[in-house]
């Protein structure tokens, strides 16, 4: 066993600020509903360049905010990527839609917009793709498909707050965008999430969604009793924010620059290392788009390392290195299975997932962390060699 203190591969960095922001709304009047919410939202909507932002409970709560807001219902089909967390599907089941996946790239690893166009049908209502690691989609590509069979873009930035897309914030292109806040993302409120629009109409579906399907705009009501009243128009869920989780958000965002400077430093270092490793393939970085490096995933070279993920990701655990893999497909599931999903036709997905590894990854670690990772990643991986 090492000696080495257990590196997770993702973890929260707070300070005392983060804490005295916390603690102030814990003094303050307001533990939830309060203006803590609007301010989280005005600066998150300002600093990814978008309209609005409405804040929600979960990134999660956030995609089933948005996939209602679309208007996805039974009968709908939505196309997404298998190679992500089960929320990016799971939020068009949610709404009674039916989730259909498309093949990824198999070097940006993000959904193939060609694999899309294929499967779109007359049911078709929107595409969800993925951010994955903190690498923007082909955003250009997929926005003139969507808008040439006249599809919604929900995108799950989930992993991508602060990335850019040919110059623009990742959070004001698509028709909608989420962002989670899990404390291993680049932000954390503990949980949390939201999404950013342009569309006043999204905006306010959102708001009412969150919150019971309730509205106390009287321009908005069938009925008035007087000044206590309010109507439920749809069936909405409790999905709102607290003050406390979007203090530390607004405390947390001062420092994303730094974050995400923390993390394009520690990847370089990976590449670095690793780039003349015939054994690995190290992440691909596409021009004009800059990544926010949620994750860092390296690709074992099965003709040199087949059949040896399961011991390498075992060794480097010995080392006290908490390495992850994202994602298992999500068709894979059990709950999957018996809708009916195989896993026919994703031969990227299939192959990426039988060679991946996630790295730790967080603004939290120190240069000897790094160095003492990139050290006993040579050592194992030229151990497993063939």
């Amino acid at each position: 066993m090492s000696d080495h203190s257990f590196i997770p591969y993702g973890k929260q960095s707070l300070d005392e600020e983060d804490i005295q922001a916390v603690v102030d709304v814990l003094r303050s009047d307001y533990l939830t509903t309060g203006p803590a919410i609007n301010q989280f939202e005005e600066a998150i909507a300002a600093y990814v360049d978008s309209k609005y932002a409405v804040a929600f409970s979960s990134g999660t709560a956030a995609l089933h905010g948005a996939c209602f807001a679309a208007g996805i219902t039974e009968g709908d089909e939505v196309i997404t990527t298998p190679m992500t967390f089960v929320a990016s599907s799971n939020c068009v089941l949610y709404q009674g839609g039916t989730p259909i996946f498309a093949d990824i790239d198999p070097v940006t690893y993000n959904i193939n917009p060609l694999e899309i166009e294929k499967k779109i049908t007359d049911k078709t209502k929107a595409i969800i793709p993925v951010d994955f690691t903190g690498q923007p989609c082909e955003l250009e590509e997929i926005i003139e498909i969507a808008r040439r069979h006249n599809l919604i873009v929900i995108e799950d930035a989930a992993h991508a707050l602060g990335a850019t897309y040919r110059g623009q914030k990742i959070g004001s292109i698509s028709d909608m965008t989420m962002f989670s806040f899990h404390p291993v993302k680049h932000i954390t409120t503990g949980e949390g999430g939201v999404i950013t629009t342009n569309n006043k109409a999204y905006y306010e579906k959102l708001i009412a969604f969150r919150s019971h399907g309730i509205t106390r705009d009287r321009s908005k009501m069938k009925e008035d009793h007087g000044p206590w009243y309010y109507e439920m128009q749809f069936l909405g869920y409790n999905y709102r924010m607290t003050d406390i989780q979007a203090a530390l958000g607004i405390s947390q965002l001062e420092k994303i620059e730094y974050f995400i400077k923390q993390r394009r430093k520690y990847a370089e270092l990976y590449n670095e290392a690793f780039k003349d490793l015939p054994q690995l393939t190290i992440p691909y970085q596409k021009d004009q788009v800059e990544s926010s490096w949620h994750l860092y995933v390296i690709r074992l070279n099965t003709e040199l390392l087949n059949g040896v993920k399961k011991q390498i990701y075992e060794a480097l655990l010995v080392e006290n290195i908490g390495v992850n893999v994202h994602y298992i497909p999500i068709y894979q599931f059990p709950y999957y299975k018996k809708l009916g999903y195989a896993k026919t036709g994703f031969l990227n997905t299939e192959k990426l997932y039988q060679e991946m590894i996630s790295m730790p990854l967080f603004p939290a670690m120190s240069r000897a962390d790094i160095n003492y990772i990139i050290s006993k990643i040579k050592k194992i991986i030229s151990d497993f060699s063939k």
